[in-house]
């Protein structure tokens, strides 16, 4: 009886998480990925994921995350190795699309691209970027920093 309860318990705290985090993650994961598929499926296999493991799990809200976009960087590599082509990114409406920025992103590596997201797009502190990325804050810093020199030589200086 007690682990029916465990279960309904964690399956309200992950479908809170899920209406609570649900759409910034899948924003986040599609700004990195540049796929809506691949965010999709990512975001969806995440929280399928941290279901499954219940209570093993200690801070769902960053597993979530660091799952959602390793599973998006190995989609992205399978895709790379099959070398099929992309989908453009007009396929998908994301209202805060921005094509070149998303473009310019495509060229980061994965790790700068991924600090830069979840800095930017989530809204998240470096803290909690390291957390869900599972690095610590000075390579977070590092790559928030070579990322952003990287997109200012891509995109130019738009405020001059």
């Amino acid at each position: 009886m007690e682990t029916t309860l465990a279960a309904i318990e964690v399956r309200q705290s992950v479908e809170a998480l899920y209406r609570a985090e649900g759409d910034r993650l899948w924003r986040a994961v599609y700004a990195f990925a540049g796929d809506a598929e691949i965010a999709s499926d990512a975001v969806a296999e995440a929280y399928a994921q941290v279901l499954a493991r219940g209570d093993a799990v200690r801070d769902p809200a960053a597993w979530t995350w660091r799952t959602a976009f390793r599973i998006s960087a190995g989609a992205l590599k399978a895709r790379r190795s099959e070398d099929a082509a992309r989908a453009p990114l007009g396929d998908h409406v994301d209202r805060h699309a921005d094509a070149d920025l998303h473009a310019a992103l495509a060229e980061l590596p994965p790790s700068q691209r991924a600090a830069v997201v979840l800095f930017y797009y989530a809204d998240l502190p470096v803290r909690a970027i390291a957390d869900r990325l599972a690095t610590n804050q000075l390579a977070v810093r590092a790559n928030l920093s070579r990322g952003r020199r990287r997109l200012r030589e891509l995109l130019g200086d738009r405020d001059a």
